[in-house]
């Protein structure tokens, strides 16, 4: 009987010792109270408590968290009422402040959120709201931020999830989303319209300049070739007249070198003139030198008899 007594003594000791022994795990903070009381705050790693006199009064998360608002009724400043929906991601940074700062601090940040959001909304109108969400989240961050502070935590962001207009306004606003898309279509379409003016005219010119570029080359090109055209034939009449008089001058010299006397040359004479007067010309022109024809003719006989 002692034995068993001393072996569920035993297991209570054991049990007791091991319920002392905690491992705090990461990214979370345990509140240790002694007799009632605030003792310490545990961080990661293994702690021993005492046995019945300490306990973990809370265990606190200290990873960021997200906590999604339902919508809230709010009035802008031209009396428009919207329900806008809000998003705030906080951080506890000191799970004693948590711990003993506010009974509910989830609650407590909703209605500071909600109370929040009016105050500044009602400062604005509905386009402004509308087209403001960065200011809205920056301003209720830094209210938020301000008033948990106390109570250990840290608001890192707030964000406007949705802006919910009434049902009148949404149609108001669709009207005129169509109305303005239809005339930044109609200013698209002038100005597609106007460019492709532009380039057409721009593509016209260009082919006019290229034209004229193209015959005004043609023309040098013709001209080119005519005038070494014109070159050439007379380079041929200055070659063949070159010719011509080196014949006679051949001709001349030839004569010379045969000894011709003046009766040759008369008989040459007369039959240069044979051949003018075979032409289709109705006029001959005799020369002056040629003045005594029947001296000529009877030199030309005598010619002929000596042959």
């Amino acid at each position: 009987m002692t034995i068993g007594i001393i072996l569920a003594l035993v297991l209570i000791v054991l049990l007791l010792l091991t319920s002392c022994v905690k491992v705090v795990p990461q990214a979370y903070g345990y509140v240790i109270e002694r007799l009632g009381g605030y003792q310490t705050t545990w961080g990661v790693g293994v702690h021993f408590k005492v046995p019945l006199i300490d306990r973990v009064a809370r265990k606190v998360l200290l990873k960021e968290q997200v906590v999604d608002f339902a919508p809230q009724p709010v009035i802008t400043k031209d009396n428009v009422t919207m329900r806008i929906d809000t998003i705030v991601f906080f951080q506890i940074t000191d799970p004693k402040l948590y711990a003993y700062g506010v009974e509910n601090p989830i609650m407590a940040i909703e209605n500071l959120t909600a109370t929040t959001l009016r105050n500044i909304v009602g400062e604005l109108e509905l386009d402004e709201t509308l087209t403001s969400r960065d200011v809205i989240n920056t301003k209720m961050r830094a209210a938020l931020d301000l008033a948990t502070d106390p109570w250990g935590i840290k608001v890192n962001r707030v964000e406007l999830k949705s802006i919910i207009p009434p049902a009148a306004i949404q149609e108001a606003m669709e009207k005129q989303m169509k109305a303005e898309r239809e005339r930044r279509e109609t200013i698209l379409v002038a100005e597609g319209e106007k460019k492709s003016a532009i380039l057409i005219a721009e593509g016209k010119k260009q082919s006019i300049i290229l034209d004229a570029e193209a015959e005004k080359q043609a023309a040098i090109l013709r001209a080119e070739a005519q005038k070494e055209k014109m070159i050439r034939e007379a380079e041929g009449q200055a070659e063949a007249i070159l010719k011509v008089q080196q014949a006679n001058a051949d001709g001349i010299r030839f004569l010379k070198e045969a000894g011709a006397d003046s009766s040759v040359l008369a008989l040459k004479s007369f039959e240069a003139m044979t051949k003018v007067a075979d032409g289709q010309a109705t006029k001959i022109i005799i020369p002056s030198e040629m003045q005594n024809m029947a001296g000529f003719v009877k030199a030309a006989a005598e010619i002929a008899k000596s042959e």
